[in-house]
């Protein structure tokens, strides 16, 4: 069973977009929620193939798009809302994380009986890695946490900091997006969020903390997020298991779009270690 761009409705809040795709045995299956990264997205490049091996290892996985990621109901795969991506921050990131997972364990969640809730296993690429390690810290129901190519501190991003008082006399600075050629607009706001929220954005400070298994996976040569920084991931969690993959990068060889049938063959390297562990 797949069911794609199923709409989370929220009071007050932006509507989430997420996918479910289980086979349907009539059995509880465990729970895996991906979470995408910085300028992603939840169809990007292999993640639906990689959506469909996680479904065949007998396991209920859900993607869902951020929902300031800049992607809209309408139109989840590109970045038409610029608007909302502006007021993005790593707080929204969290409630929006939380907001999923409290529905998926809820009675108004149509799957809730396809669901093991006593095996939940989070998911994060990238800066989503960050934001999944915060989360699984803090919630006692997620009971394991894996990683792919990971930030491990969010006060180093170029998102978050970098020509400050031209940024805050602005009130906004741009990102380029070399796949889409857009210039993506951060709003002050996102590091004045960081400042507020600095103490329970420390990934260093969540990492230690963590009682649950973490399989670190990193590619040894990744351009974009050092390995050095799944290195420190693994310093600070004696538990934590750290997976290198050799003479890839910071997607695992997969671009956007992707029209190969199969992942590339670092890829499948990631989804076989992390079915794995799981």
């Amino acid at each position: 069973m797949t069911h794609r761009n199923i709409v989370l409705q929220r009071k007050d809040q932006k509507p989430i977009v997420w996918d479910a795709i289980y086979e349907n045995k009539k059995k509880q299956k465990p729970l895996v929620i991906f979470c995408h990264g910085y300028k992603g997205f939840k169809d990007w490049g292999a993640w639906n193939l990689m959506a469909e091996a996680f479904k065949k290892s007998g396991l209920f996985l859900v993607k869902f798009n951020f929902s300031h990621n800049g992607g809209t109901v309408e139109n989840p795969m590109d970045f038409t809302d610029l608007k909302a991506f502006s007021e993005n921050n790593y707080t929204k990131e969290l409630e929006d994380l939380d907001s999923i997972l409290n529905f998926l364990l809820s009675n108004e969640n149509t799957f809730i009986e396809e669901i093991d809730i006593d095996n939940i296993t989070l998911i994060g690429h990238s800066r989503g890695g960050g934001i999944a390690i915060i989360k699984a810290n803090e919630d006692s129901r997620i009971t394991n946490l894996i990683t792919w190519a990971s930030v491990c501190n969010f006060g180093k991003r170029t998102a978050t900091i970098g020509e400050l008082e031209e940024w805050k006399r602005n009130g906004v600075k741009y990102i380029f997006n070399g796949r889409t050629k857009q210039k993506m607009p951060h709003n002050y706001q996102f590091y004045e969020d960081f400042k507020a929220n600095e103490s329970r954005l420390n990934i260093e400070s969540s990492e230690k903390k963590l009682t649950i298994p973490h399989l670190i996976i990193h590619s040894k040569d990744d351009p974009s997020v050092k390995y050095s920084e799944a290195e420190s991931l693994h310093r600070w969690n004696s538990k934590s298991v750290l997976f290198t993959i050799e003479h890839s990068d910071h997607v695992f060889g997969a671009t956007h779009p992707w029209g190969e049938k199969m992942p590339p063959k670092a890829l499948r390297q990631v989804i076989e270690a992390s079915i794995s562990f799981i």
